[in-house]
C-alpha cells in the first residue's frame, strides 16, 4: 500500500482558491489565512465570517458561480461546495492544470488530504487517517490537546532562543549535544507550565552557568559535561507533569 508524503508547506503569498461558502469552505478559508496565503474565493453566497475577511481585504471574494478561469494561476485548489457536480468540474480544471486540488469529502478527488492539526505555537502535530475517518482523526486531536497543553507555545519559543546562543557561544559539538537533550527534557515543560513568568530568566541562568563553567576550567567539554550532570542530581528535582 503506498502511502502519502507528509510535509509541510509555506503558503506564504501563494494564490490559493476555495470554491464555496458554507461553514466548511469557511475552515478551510481560516486555515489558508492563517498559513499567510492570498486567498480567493468563488460563491454566490457566503458566511458571515467568510465575509467579514473579505471586507477586512484577508480574502478576495467574487459573488458568483465557479467559471472555469478562476482556477488559472492558483496555486492551490479546494473545492468545499454541497453540489457534487460543480465540485468535480473544479477537480477536472484543476488536475488539468496540474495543480494541488483537495476536494471536501472525497479522498478518490484529491492529490492532498488536509489532516487534523493540533497548534501549540510552533509546535504542529497533525492527524490524518488518509481520508478513512476525519472523525477519527478529530478525536485523536482532542486527546492530544491534553498531552500537549498551552506551554508548550512558551516552551518552544525559549528552546528557540537558547538553542541559537548555544551555536554561537558553544562550539564543541559533544557540549552542544548535551545542552540540546537537557532543553529537551520534560522538567523544562514543567517550568514552564508552574512558572510562566519566570522560566525565561530561569532556563538562561541555567544556560549560562552552564557554559561559563565549561569556559572557566581546563578541558571545557569535561567541565561542562560535570556541571550538567550536578545540575541533573541536585538542582532540578521537579515535580513531573500528571499524567
Amino acid at each position: 500500500m503506498r502511502q502519502p508524503y507528509a510535509m509541510m508547506i509555506d503558503l506564504r503569498g501563494k494564490p490559493c482558491l476555495v470554491v464555496g461558502g458554507g461553514k466548511v469552505a469557511g475552515r478551510k478559508v481560516k486555515t489558508l489565512i492563517d498559513a499567510g496565503a492570498h486567498v480567493k474565493v468563488v460563491s454566490p453566497a457566503i458566511t458571515p465570517m467568510i465575509k467579514y475577511w473579505a471586507l477586512s481585504r484577508k480574502v478576495e471574494w467574487f459573488a458568483r458561480p465557479y467559471q472555469q478561469e478562476d482556477g488559472a494561476g492558483q496555486f492551490l485548489v479546494v473545492a468545499a461546495t454541497d453540489d457534487p457536480g460543480v465540485n468535480r468540474t473544479v477537480y477536472c480544471h484543476a488536475k488539468m492544470r496540474d495543480q494541488w486540488i483537495n476536494v471536501v469529502d472525497q479522498p478518490g478527488l484529491c492529490n492532498f488530504t488536509i489532516p487534523a492539526v493540533l497548534t501549540r505555537g510552533k509546535l504542529q502535530i497533525a492527524i490524518s487517517t488518509q481520508g478513512a475517518s476525519p472523525s477519527v482523526a478529530k478525536k485523536i486531536r482532542r486527546e492530544l490537546e491534553d498531552a500537549y497543553g498551552e506551554e508548550y507555545e512558551l516552551y518552544l519559543d525559549l528552546v528557540q532562543e537558547m538553542r541559537q546562543k548555544i551555536q554561537v557561544q558553544v562550539t564543541e559539538k559533544r557540549i552542544r549535544y548535551q545542552l540540546y537533550k537537557e532543553l529537551a527534557s520534560d522538567r523544562w515543560i514543567e517550568a514552564c507550565r508552574r512558572n510562566p513568568d519566570g522560566v525565561h530568566r530561569e532556563m538562561a541562568e541555567w544556560l549560562e552557568n552552564m557554559i561559563l563553567s565549561g569556559a572557566k576550567e581546563k578541558g571545557g567539554s569535561v567541565a561542562c559535561g560535570r556541571l550538567w550532570q550536578e545540575q541533573d542530581e541536585v538542582s532540578w528535582h521537579l515535580p513531573k507533569p500528571i499524567g
